[in-house]
């Protein structure tokens, strides 16, 4: 499984280090946020990983919506579970719960078309930034703190016409920022296409804390960095 190196199991029990899920966001999401590394302040899993790891465990349904609860730190025991209300939770030894996902409609097992979905969806989903909040952000004339950029999943979700697709592809179908005080609120919807014809849609909504002024130098500056850290990465992969 192309997951294996991302995670550890315990006593059916899923554990993330720092290095593991930095290397998940890097390597397989393209995402270099600074709260996925180690060592940050604020360092969390991403959510795509928590996300990956729902679909390799319980499959992929045609209706899924997730609902991000909470960030998870590293080296947390964490439990994957489908409750008797039907919902998938994740949650911790102390009952904490971070995740919980909804799905109904036909499931694949197929490892190969979920590992296809997967990496395809974590890939759009690493162009959160600069590709799309950027532009959002600079037509708003608001940015995160550049000090402590701050930007996490709320929750996302996805209908499929078919199981199947082995080269599935997601493009932006459009994006929304509603700006509210320090806060903002990411709204963002794609298209699925499989073999040229298109077989689903999908949305995501992302919360950008710490709102300020836009600063185009400041904004330039950590785009530079995003890109500096991409290079650096993908040369010495």
């Amino acid at each position: 499984m192309f997951l294996d190196e991302f995670h550890c199991c315990v006593d059916d029990r899923i554990l993330i280090s720092a290095d593991q899920a930095s290397r998940f966001a890097k390597r397989i999401a393209g995402d270099f946020n600074p709260i996925h590394t180690p060592g940050a302040r604020r360092f969390c899993v991403p959510g795509d990983l928590l996300f990956a790891l729902v679909l390799s465990r319980f499959g992929l349904s045609q209706h899924m919506s997730f609902r991000f609860l909470a960030m998870v730190g590293a080296d947390r025991s964490l439990t994957f579970a489908s409750s008797d209300d039907g919902v998938i939770r994740v949650f911790d030894d102390e009952g904490k719960c971070y995740l919980e996902v909804v799905r109904r409609g036909e499931t694949t097992h197929d490892a190969s078309v979920i590992e296809a979905f997967t990496r395809c969806y974590v890939a759009f989903s690493g162009k959160n930034f600069p590709h799309y909040l950027k532009p959002l952000m600079q037509q708003h004339g608001v940015m995160f703190n550049p000090k402590r950029p701050l930007v996490i999943y709320d929750s996302m979700g996805f209908s499929l016409d078919r199981l199947d697709a082995l080269q599935p592809e997601l493009q932006l179908r459009d994006s929304e920022l509603a700006v509210l005080g320090k806060r903002g609120d990411v709204s963002l919807e794609f298209g699925i296409k499989a073999d040229g014809e298109a077989i689903g849609v999908g949305s995501k909504k992302l919360v950008v804390s710490g709102l300020c002024a836009y600063d185009a130098e400041a904004m330039d500056d950590i785009v530079s960095e995003f890109y500096r850290l991409k290079a650096a990465h993908t040369a010495s992969a």
